[in-house]
């Protein structure tokens, strides 16, 4: 039974649906220059309070797990913020919930650095002081100040196949603008999997200079 409950709060972190409408706030930027005809954007997130577990040990499907159980309550605090979609918990009673914290997308996936990571984006009127504590080991929290990145949109899956073309077609562009790469690709999803994959809006990050 947990496991069906876990499941579906899975797909409903995201408050997604299958024509991709959510109400899940993005994590603010300023825009610094657009390539529309590939849909690419040079951006400077001023800052950005990260919570994020390794995706080495148990895979995507447990990390998100890690960090869905973390905004859910899985933290030391005391006040109780309600989250942006409906979330199905388990009815477990004896377990001390913590802070109950909105969702903010994108879910950020760095499969290149030294220990692969996913990454949840904590709502914007949180700093690095207020982001409750994680009471699971396997939880960090971090902050990225002035994270300047280009990055480019596109629909579908985050396949192997969609990430590779994309990458490509990023890194191309960054070698004929004014910017210089400093990074290696990190993935962002914003839709949850219950969302039609034409709908869907998924992105490379490529930290830039």
């Amino acid at each position: 039974m947990k496991l069906f409950l876990s499941t579906i709060a899975l797909i409903l972190i995201s408050g997604c649906s299958v024509v991709g409408q959510d109400n899940v706030d993005t994590a603010p930027y300023n825009l610094l220059e657009s390539d529309k005809s590939l849909n690419i954007e040079v951006r400077n997130y001023e800052s950005m309070v990260l919570v994020s577990t390794s995706m080495s040990r148990d895979g995507e499907d447990n990390a998100f797990r890690t960090l869905f159980n973390y905004i859910g309550g899985e933290n030391e605090g005391s006040t109780e913020i309600s989250m942006t979609a409906p979330v199905i918990m388990d009815s477990d009673k004896t377990r001390e919930k913590g802070t109950e914290i909105s969702m903010t997308a994108p879910v950020f996936m760095n499969e290149n650095a030294d220990t692969p990571s996913m990454s949840f984006v904590m709502p914007k009127d949180f700093t690095l002081k207020s982001t409750p504590k994680p009471t699971n080991p396997n939880v960090r929290v971090s902050e990225l100040k002035d994270y300047k990145v280009a990055t480019i949109q596109f629909s579908g899956t985050l396949s192997e196949s969609n990430v590779e073309e994309n990458t490509k077609v990023l890194r191309d562009w960054i070698v004929n603008s004014k910017y210089t790469a400093k990074g290696e690709p990190v993935k962002a999803g914003y839709n949850g999997p219950l969302t039609l994959p034409w709908l869907r809006r998924n992105e490379i990050l490529i930290e830039v200079e």
